[in-house]
């Protein structure tokens, strides 16, 4: 691939772009790779379409294009073949761990809005999804720019928040999670009711300032997800009382569920998306029980510590 190669950027729904004419499986110059570098940081969630063939190998290599690769800690999730590939799948053997119920119907893995690695005060960088596998139906990914929703926020409220923290329970069980949406919802009876249930172990509470500055791009980053959100540390210290706190993370939840800071992916053979993990959250809509789906993950490593692990005393 030529160092002229001309990328066509087009705006996506409300938050991020698509990039096409670019082809992974041909050389890629430095001063391409600049680029591409760039528009991550401007725009935090990037679409690619119409990869003709991404392998393994292409996968991770243009992964490292964004940062060295982080290996998942749980091997039962990773390709013994590439560690570096997180696999994503529906429909196989684990689907029953997977399950919940919403309305009464079964669906696998769905997730609501969350940061990868967020509970260890350490998040990722970034990471880049696949396609390998479609859904025959279903099987959106979501994908939320917290840039986009702190710019959104009224004066009053960014200087409420400024000095704020919230923590961060890392908890199985998502109906205690106190400020998800769990109207409908009820575990399956498989779901893991403790992190030894999945291979994962006990972490502290994580605790961040409710108003991240991006170490790269020195934007203000809302720091507000739905997982695990479980507390203001301190409210008192603004006057607020833990009551008032609370309502506080209900408003703010509110406001990132807002669509107009949300691209929702229905995705295709030949896809990738890339985005900023220290700036969007995500989410996905699972599947029905029985539907094939498989995509899979490269993770960027995370070079600086955005948050604290909580001490017992605090």
């Amino acid at each position: 691939m030529s160092k002229d190669i001309s990328l066509v950027i087009e705006p996506l729904n409300n938050v991020g772009v698509e990039v096409s004419g670019l082809d992974i499986n041909q050389p890629i110059s430095n001063e391409l790779k600049s680029q591409l570098h760039a528009i991550w940081l401007a725009h935090g969630i990037v679409v690619f379409r119409d990869q003709s063939d991404i392998t393994p190998e292409s996968l991770i290599e243009f992964s490292r294009i964004f940062g060295p690769l982080e290996m998942h800690p749980l091997k039962a999730t990773t390709s013994a073949e590439y560690p570096e590939l997180f696999v994503l799948e529906n429909g196989g053997e684990t689907d029953k761990f997977n399950t919940a119920y919403y309305d009464g119907e079964a669906i696998v893995n769905r997730l609501i809005w969350h940061m990868d690695l967020h509970y260890t005060g350490k998040p990722n960088r970034g990471a880049i999804l696949s396609a390998v596998h479609i859904a025959e139906e279903d099987g959106q990914t979501g994908f939320g720019d917290l840039a986009k929703a702190y710019k959104a926020l009224p004066e009053y409220l960014k200087n409420k928040i400024a000095d704020l923290e919230v923590a961060y329970t890392f908890e199985m069980q998502r109906i205690k999670w106190r400020f998800a949406d769990n109207s409908g919802y009820e575990p399956g009876p498989f779901s893991p009711k403790k992190p030894a249930d999945v291979g994962f172990p006990d972490f502290p509470d994580a605790v961040y300032p409710m108003v991240v500055t991006h170490p790269e791009t020195g934007d203000k980053i809302l720091e507000i997800v739905e997982q695990f959100l479980n507390r203001v540390i301190e409210p008192e210290k603004i006057g607020m009382t833990h009551a008032e706190a609370d309502q506080l993370l209900h408003e703010l939840v509110e406001h990132i569920r807002k669509p107009e800071f949300h691209y929702w992916h229905d995705w295709r053979i030949g896809d990738m998306v890339l985005w900023d993990n220290w700036r969007a959250m995500h989410c996905t809509t699972g599947t029905r029980t029985g539907i094939k789906r498989l995509i899979n993950r490269t993770t960027i490593e995370g070079s600086h510590t955005l948050g604290r692990q909580l001490a017992a005393s605090e």
